[in-house]
């Protein structure tokens, strides 16, 4: 299915769930009220029953197996009924995303900021209204620790074709999207993927196939003695030998199997929900190499995780029958405990170096699947064009916006680096757009070495590595000024572009902090160092005399601009690159409009 309206198909969506939602809702009512007199007419026929013995007692059994059917139909409803709540969230969701109306409603990443990054902070990756809040639809912890790893590290250009790949194929499954949703919501609150990662490379504690063979040995031989001593056969000293032998070596492996059991206690219940997802995309036929590739990769020695898994979910039951009241002596006299930690650890021994593997794909899937929504609500938004090798960093953009503002409000502007032309000096008054050309870039370069689409008309890179220097900020804590923050950024930005990459460096206000002729002088240092090591970008300016630095590199570098004017008493900015310098500011119109007296 290809949507030419995503929000119209989502609101179809929503309308559908929600109409569901409701219907059961009412079932819902239906069968509590169902319940209820069932459990009336339970009090009344055991009334005639037993006290007043107008009835035979059997009569009672009718309303309490109607209670059970009734009991067992109002779970399945409710968990319907839940289900189709949680899908209309789904697609409310993508509406608030469409309608620009998703900042703080969403998963803002938080947890993955990191102020030394050398861009994150800067193009507001993460946080709230951050571009990983608008892309993130997955559910589990490990799907968004995925894309957040994308989001701070840019792939291979192989890398970046091959997700391109899977993303296209994935851009019109909406029906995989929601369920992967919904299955994760699951998954996010019951499993622990480091937890499960460690348990599952953990060294085996009963590893010894001799030692399970005797454990066999000794409890049918316990089983055989106890049957013969019960039809009369053996007298009681043989069955003390074999319950002798058989405690001796349950005692032996005591705490060994106690430290199996208790270590598989959450795996054995967080795998089973995690089987779900793998399930679902076991369902699923993929042509996109990448996507061939994890469904290949899901499958331990050619058996399916989601049958792997079930193997452990038996496990475990068979585990819980030692806490049944009937089958405890049972198990006591079978070793039952013993064999079952043998059996759980035969399956960790066999299964259990897939687990990382598992997780991983449901984490890539994850990922894959928040960059094919992002693609298909915005059916526009085209693929980039990575070039692998062009010789020189390139990044050549035609109608160029920024995917965090709406569509219809994003001011679109194209831009060339590289190929003879490697510096761009912004001017521009206050509010004029400098900053967001900035994070325009930035955040589209990012994007697009994720992986995703996008806001451009089009839009053709070459693999690069991305530094910013935009929001630095001081520390009063650290004892560290702004100023020393920021020079300490650039110094890092200068290490960065001498590694492999190319890099795209993105400065704001150049060493504002300090006064125009250091300023002039060590910003054109920065810059010719920069530019020495290969590295392309734009640097944003309010200090005219900057300029200079750029027609001192000519042709290397040039001036663009953004121009404002004022319009009744305000200011207007049409947000449009213009060549060469500026030539007002508007920094006194603005400290007026706000009643500063200047």
């Amino acid at each position: 299915m290809t949507a030419p309206d995503p929000a119209g198909e989502y609101r179809r969506r929503l309308d559908a769930r929600q109409a569901a939602a409701g219907s059961l809702q009412r079932r819902h009512l239906l069968l509590s009220n169902a319940r209820l007199a069932v459990f009336v007419l339970f009090a009344v026929l055991s009334w005639l029953a037993f006290v007043s013995h107008r009835l035979h007692g059997a009569w009672v059994w009718l309303p309490v197996l109607a209670f059970a059917l009734l009991m067992g139909a109002h779970n399945r409803v409710l968990r319907r009924r839940d289900r189709a709540r949680r899908a209309a969230r789904f697609y409310q969701d993508g509406l608030h995303r469409l309608e620009g109306r998703w900042a703080g409603r969403g998963q803002g990443g938080e947890t993955y900021a990191d102020p030394d990054h050398p861009y994150a902070d800067d193009l507001d990756l993460f946080g709230r209204g951050s571009l990983f809040e608008l892309l993130c639809t997955a559910r589990t912890a490990i799907g968004r620790q995925t894309l957040a790893g994308w989001l701070k590290a840019p792939a291979s250009a192989a890398e970046v074709r091959a997700r391109q790949e899977a993303v296209a194929e994935l851009r019109p499954r909406l029906d995989l999207r929601e369920d992967l949703a919904l299955l994760g919501e699951a998954v996010e609150a019951g499993v622990h993927p480091a937890a499960l990662a460690r348990w599952s490379g953990t060294p085996p504690v009963l590893a010894s196939q001799p030692a399970r063979a005797a454990a066999l040995g000794v409890s049918a031989a316990t089983v055989a003695v106890s049957a013969g001593w019960l039809a009369g056969a053996l007298g009681a000293g043989p069955l003390l030998l074999a319950l002798l032998v058989q405690g001796s070596f349950a005692a032996a492996h005591r705490a060994r199997v106690r430290q199996v059991l208790e270590a598989v206690a959450a795996p054995g219940r967080e795998l089973p929900l995690l089987a779900r997802v793998l399930g679902r995309l076991e369902a699923e036929t993929f042509t996109a190499p990448r996507l061939a590739g994890l469904a290949r990769g899901l499958a331990t020695q050619g058996t399916p995780p989601s049958r792997r898994i079930a193997r452990l979910g038996r496990l475990m039951d068979l585990l819980d029958w030692r806490r049944n009241q009937f089958f405890a002596p049972l198990a006591a006299l079978l070793m039952w405990s013993t064999h079952i930690a043998f059996a759980l650890e035969a399956w960790r021994r066999r299964a259990g170096p897939a687990v990382p593997g598992w997780l991983e794909a449901v984490g890539e899937m994850e990922a894959l699947c928040a960059l094919a929504g992002q693609a298909w609500e915005h059916p526009a938004d085209p693929f980039p064009e990575m070039l692998a090798d062009p010789g020189t960093p390139l990044l050549a953009a035609e109608g160029l916006g920024h995917p965090l503002l709406q569509e219809e409000q994003c001011v679109r502007n194209d831009l060339q680096l590289g190929g003879g032309l490697d510096l761009l000096l912004v001017s521009g008054s206050n509010m004029s757009g400098k900053s967001t050309l900035l994070r325009t870039v930035g955040v589209n370069v990012v994007l697009a070495q994720a992986g995703g689409t996008v806001r451009a008309r089009r839009l053709r890179l070459s693999p690069l590595a991305v530094g910013a220097s935009i929001r630095i900020h001081d520390s009063l804590l650290a004892g560290r000024s702004r100023f020393y923050a920021e020079i300490t950024r650039l110094r890092e930005l200068v290490t960065l572009a001498g590694g492999e990459r190319p890099l795209l460096f993105l400065l704001d206000e150049i060493l504002h902090g300090t006064n125009s002729h250091d300023r002039r002088i060590g910003a054109e240092a920065v810059i010719r160092g920069l530019l020495g090591r290969g590295a392309l970008g734009l640097v944003t300016t309010h200090d005219l005399a900057l300029a200079r630095v750029a027609e001192a590199l000519a042709p290397r570098a040039a001036n663009i601009h953004f121009q404002d004017h004022l319009e009744d008493g305000r200011m207007v900015f049409d947000y449009r690159i213009q060549p060469g310098v500026v030539t007002h500011s508007n920094a006194l119109a603005l400290m007026r409009s706000v009643g500063l007296e200047v």
